[in-house]
């Protein structure tokens, strides 16, 4: 029963059902809010612990006072947990405070300034610099270079990565610096970078000798089922194919232990961590070694890191396996709209009828459901299309989530009428 076999009078009349649905909803006061990925109160109980540590003994494991300044690179008991995690050797891995995207945006700024160990020039010297990335994709990635005027040249990103063709021939411009990339569960759609997409983004001949991938490994231990999807080692392919300073590799605890209060780490090749460390020296004397003495001490070992995130499974899994049971439900019988069903990750990436995604998201506002712009996910915020909406399911309870992707299902079912009527 896709909407191209109703007949203009079912369509109003479906058009009318949901209208009616849609103004109790309305009146029913709700205030929900699932604009971002943020863990749930839930979630943040798990890691509680936390708070009565380090304990009375603040040294770390060679003895050093961690409430003291110094340690640039961070506490080696920490970097030896999360080293494997990144396939990074741990003297190739930096800790440092709460957010990796002030990682990200340190390497950003460095390079625009001073060029990287690979430049002939600081960045900034150039006529323009260009980054590629992969669509649908991180809205603060693109922020990010919006905020210093780089240039964003979109690809096609599909399941097992980016459309490599597209990068290929993107990358024959010598201002293309780098690339983003969320390699395991990406955000929005949940897509995995696969191991030969990896090996020919390691291998690609680039204008630019400098070019960066910057491989935002956010979600590599957030699976959502007993299946740990693993990683490809992009350290590992770029050193085999001659380009070993070309991968950035960033990730945090921020979505495993207190989004506010986590560590951030950085791995890369030896010259590119030396040149970071160098002008970082400039911004700070050392990171919080206390909290990070706290993090070590209670996740005490990479295996520690894996069982805790067993346990946000438990609270995730059931919130997801919701919204596509809604959505399922709701709108598969209808055609207007397909979903992302992820193995991993923090959202569901919905895309509506072309031209709809914009009427969506303010119905859905109208209904007291806020939910991240559409078009978040493209460079600019503009989606060609007007199609895509990423759904954050994890911070509402499950009650008020089921609520949320009603209203939200409403929505798509209005829009998708009023479209086909208007025409």
């Amino acid at each position: 029963m896709s909407f191209d076999d109703l007949s203009r009078d079912q369509i109003q009349a479906l058009l009318d059902e949901q209208t009616a649905a849609y103004r109790h909803l309305q009146n029913s006061g709700l205030k929900l809010d699932l604009t971002r990925g943020k863990p749930s109160p839930e979630q943040l109980e798990l890691s509680n612990e936390l708070l009565s540590l380090p304990g009375p003994d603040f040294k770390d494991a060679s003895g050093v006072d961690t409430r003291n300044y110094g340690g640039l690179n961070g506490l080696l008991e920490l970097r030896e947990i999360f080293a494997p995690i990144m396939q990074v050797p741990v003297d190739q891995v930096v800790a440092g405070d709460n957010a990796s995207l002030a990682m990200m945006h340190d390497n950003l700024v460095f390079a625009l300034f001073h060029g990287t160990p690979d430049s002939e020039q600081p960045w900034g010297t150039e006529e323009a610099v260009k980054f590629v990335c992969p669509v649908p994709g991180y809205d603060r990635h693109f922020a990010l270079l919006e905020e210093y005027g780089i240039e964003m040249v979109p690809v096609p990103l599909s399941e097992d990565g980016p459309d490599v063709e597209a990068v290929r021939e993107a990358v024959k411009d010598p201002q293309v610096k780098g690339m983003w990339l969320v390699p395991t569960y990406g955000n929005p759609t949940g897509s995995v970078v696969s191991e030969a997409v990896a090996a020919e983004l390691a291998s690609l001949e680039t204008a630019a000798p400098d070019f960066r991938i910057f491989w935002d490994n956010a979600y590599a231990v957030h699976h959502l089922s007993e299946e740990q999807t693993k990683t490809a080692d992009i350290l590992g392919l770029c050193v085999a194919a001659g380009h070993p300073n070309r991968p950035v590799i960033f990730a945090s605890t921020s979505k495993i232990t207190f989004a506010g209060s986590g560590v951030c780490f950085l791995g890369s090749s030896t010259a590119n961590i030396q040149w970071y460390l160098r002008h970082l020296s400039k911004r700070t004397i050392g990171p919080d070694k206390v909290n990070q003495l706290r993090h070590a001490r209670y996740l005490q070992t990479t295996e520690g890191v894996h069982a805790l995130m067993d346990r946000h499974r438990a609270i995730l899994a059931p919130k997801f396996d919701a919204v596509v049971r809604i959505l399922r439900d709701r709108l598969g019988a209808y055609g207007v709209a397909s979903w992302t069903e992820p193995k991993g990750g923090y959202f569901v990436s919905l895309d509506v009828l072309d031209g709809t995604a914009s009427r969506v998201i303010e119905l859905t506002r109208e209904a007291g459901v806020a939910m991240t712009p559409a078009g978040a996910a493209f460079p600019y915020g503009d989606d060609p299309r007007d199609r895509n909406i990423r759904i954050a399911p994890s911070y509402p309870s499950p009650e008020e989530l089921e609520v949320a992707i009603d209203v939200l299902a409403t929505s798509v079912l209005i829009a998708a009428a009023e479209q086909a009527l208007a025409s």
